[in-house]
């Protein structure tokens, strides 16, 4: 039996699903915060291991920093999931989303290893993708921006080819592309609890 809705019915509905859609996206706070610490710190890592003879530990704070952050990150959402027992079609969006990033970054790294290539530039450009996108989604400026940088700071690096510029372009990229908007996203998400 189909009935329709009254307009006060109607404007309740579409106020629900946009509070709830605001709060679903605000816990993404987490994995911005998570992954700007760890990957930053796998850069430093990096560039402190560079005049190192043994070339596998240039690769090993990547590693470490991703298999760390996939764990970390695996648990946590598991207990969101269970947390947040209602999801809206963007949360899905933007999982597969990032999804098909780490899919493309696993085999972009999988082919500069064999190639033996440096893949950061590939991967700081591909990361604008996903960050503007999620800001496009989110209607969030500052990831939005932080999409835009991630672009910037690649081209930056292919053109200046400096580990020293490469480092300070990534980490700075990493701090206002996620960690920034991370601490934002935050906020908005303690402010929307307080509500």
């Amino acid at each position: 039996m189909n009935s329709e809705l009254t307009p006060q019915e109607s404007l309740r509905l579409i106020e629900g699903m946009i509070g709830q859609a605001r709060r679903s996206f605000s816990r993404m706070s987490f994995y911005f915060l998570l992954w700007g610490v760890l990957l930053i710190a796998a850069m430093i890592a990096t560039y402190l291991l560079q005049d190192n003879v043994q070339g596998w530990q240039n690769g090993a704070p990547w590693g470490v920093a991703g298999a760390l952050g996939g764990i970390i990150s695996a648990i946590h959402g598991a207990r969101e999931s269970k947390r947040e027992v209602v999801s809206n079609p963007m949360d899905s969006t933007i999982g597969w989303l990032w999804g098909a990033f780490v899919i493309t970054m696993l085999l972009l790294i999988a082919f500069t290893v064999v190639g033996r290539t440096d893949a950061t530039v590939a991967i700081t450009m591909l990361t604008g993708l996903p960050t503007f996108l999620t800001g496009q989604i989110m209607r969030f400026r500052p990831l939005q921006l932080g999409g835009v940088l991630f672009w910037v700071a690649g081209i930056a690096m292919l053109v200046l080819r400096d580990p020293l510029a490469t480092l300070v372009l990534y980490c700075a990229s990493m701090l206002l592309g996620y960690i920034i908007p991370g601490i934002l996203l935050k906020r908005h998400e303690d402010g929307l609890r307080a509500a």
